[in-house]
């Protein structure tokens, strides 16, 4: 990438050029909030910070154009949706620029984001709803239909925006609804970007992309014009959402965090699973929800691996996602950065814990602290019973597989999990036993767009992406009809 990109978005921020997507057009607001680099922690944009009526205005032209809208055949939806995954791709470049500057990932990285959203999108392009016969004998025929919702509500976390705003708007168009999407206030700008975008290829009001506070959240989840609530976040702000959404008994699902575990094998080749599990745990800085957050290895090869982790974390160069060579940017926001801080201070309050690498905040200006790589820690800790979201490893030794598997149950998250075995069919039956939503063998990471995606326990309720997460998006309708008899002809036993 040029200097020339990171160049032409400053400009286009100083002169406050992102707009809200409202009914079809751009528009700004009155107030305005700063946007935070956090490789510097210096403001380099203001974004319009949107009113209460906008908000209404969004959700009166989504309620009129999902009229029109749920009528178009499948398949005008799905080339409109495909029109605008094209005009997405042709500014790639442009998009993850200003990913990097708002998020702070490498560039390379946040032209991966882009380009994973972009295959997700073609997934759930790919993936059918179809009507379903559930009876056709001598009571009649009932079909299961699926018939959209309305008005989808979304609102996207500060992690991976453009990877989680783009399933959801595809989600909820491909199945007939309109949309309102709320990004993060700390990485709003590609979102608007995307709306600015898709103003092009969608008939005003199906597509709305509104930035504002933690409050408009709120405004959203209660508005009596929103039918359902896609949020994807922290548990604690899930647990607002659904009881703010149960006034209106709006249909709600729940992305929500994850506390997640590997289990490692005593029989795994630590050289050939060390990388794996390195980026496992700290690709986007630790900050994904189904990252590695507990590392559980067996006594045999726990001194092994831990070394081997070590070794990684000192060839890996954290910075600014500008810079030439770094693969780990800093923490997205000074609020997190500091929730990590104020973990590895208890950590290194508790008795017999090492931190083999790591373990501060790099002296430079940003949001950075070093990959931090924990050993002889337990449950009981705070590092390993909340989820860090950052960069930092604890890694827990372990004697029995089925100790193993009882502790890393032993939490209200539930997101993923993972098993390592060189014995594919014994990490298959470990990890058959793990109280999550999906279950890795031997790797970790990774949303597939055919795949039903969601949590157990407090890390969610529904799910997104497959035909299950387009379920989600509608309502099951039953049509049901008798058999009736013929009519005996004239002559037959019947009267003229």
């Amino acid at each position: 990438m040029s200097a020339a990109g990171p160049q032409r978005v400053r400009r286009l921020n100083m002169q406050q050029g992102f707009t809200h997507t409202i009914d079809g057009k751009g528009e700004g607001s009155a107030a305005s909030f700063e946007v935070i680099n956090p490789a510097t922690g210096v403001a380099f944009a203001l974004c319009p910070d949107a009113t209460h009526e906008q908000l209404d205005r969004a959700v009166a032209a989504a309620r009129r154009a999902f009229v029109a809208w749920r009528k178009l055949p499948l398949q005008q939806r799905c080339d409109a949706l495909r029109a605008f995954g094209a005009a997405v791709r042709t500014r790639v470049d442009e998009i993850a620029v200003l990913l990097t500057r708002e998020q702070g990932k490498p560039l390379q990285r946040a032209k991966e984001e882009v380009l994973r959203a972009l295959v997700n999108l073609d997934g759930i392009l790919a993936t059918r709803l179809e009507t379903e016969v559930v009876r056709d004998d001598a009571r009649g025929r009932a079909e299961l239909q699926h018939h959209p919702l309305g008005v989808i509500g979304a609102i996207t976390p500060w992690n991976v925006p453009v990877l989680l705003a783009m399933p959801k708007i595809a989600q909820a168009l491909v199945t007939g609804n309109a949309i309102v999407l709320k990004p993060s206030p700390y990485t709003p700008l590609t979102t608007l970007l995307l709306g600015e975008i898709a103003r092009e290829h969608f008939p005003p009001g199906v597509v709305n992309i509104l930035a504002g506070g933690n409050a408009f959240g709120g405004w959203m989840t209660e508005h009596p014009g929103i039918d359902k609530i896609s949020f994807t976040g922290s548990v604690a702000t899930g647990k607002r959402v659904m009881a703010s959404a149960a006034a209106t008994l709006k249909r709600v699902t729940l992305e929500l965090g994850g506390n997640d575990a590997a289990i490692v094998l005593d029989d795994v080749d630590v050289k050939a699973i060390a990388p794996k599990l390195f980026w496992a745990s700290f690709g986007n800085s630790g900050q994904i929800c189904q990252a590695i957050k507990r590392l559980y290895v067996h006594d045999a090869v726990y001194d092994e691996l831990c070394a081997a982790l070590v070794a990684i974390a000192g060839t890996v160069k954290v910075g600014e996602g500008f810079e030439d060579g770094v693969l780990i940017g800093p923490v997205q926001n000074r609020m997190q950065y500091e929730r990590v801080l104020e973990l590895l201070a208890d950590t290194k309050r508790q008795p017999g814990v090492r931190i083999l690498c790591g373990g501060d905040a790099l002296p430079r200006p940003g949001y950075f602290i070093a990959p931090t790589i924990v050993a002889d820690i337990a449950e009981g800790t705070r590092l390993v019973d909340e989820e860090p979201f950052g960069p930092v490893l604890p890694v827990i030794r372990f004697h029995d597989v089925d100790d193993a598997i009882r502790r890393a149950n032993d939490s209200r998250f539930g997101l993923a999990g993972s098993v390592w075995s060189a014995d594919e069919a014994r990490a298959k039956a470990a990890a058959e036993q793990l109280e999550v939503g999906t279950a890795w063998v031997n790797h970790h990471l990774g949303v597939e767009p055919d795949l039903p995606f969601g949590g157990f326990k407090e890390s969610g309720i529904g799910r997104e992406y497959g035909a299950d997460g387009l379920r989600h998006y509608s309502e099951i309708r039953v049509v049901s009809r008798p058999i009736i008899p013929a009519r005996p002809a004239v002559g037959q036993g019947a009267k003229a």
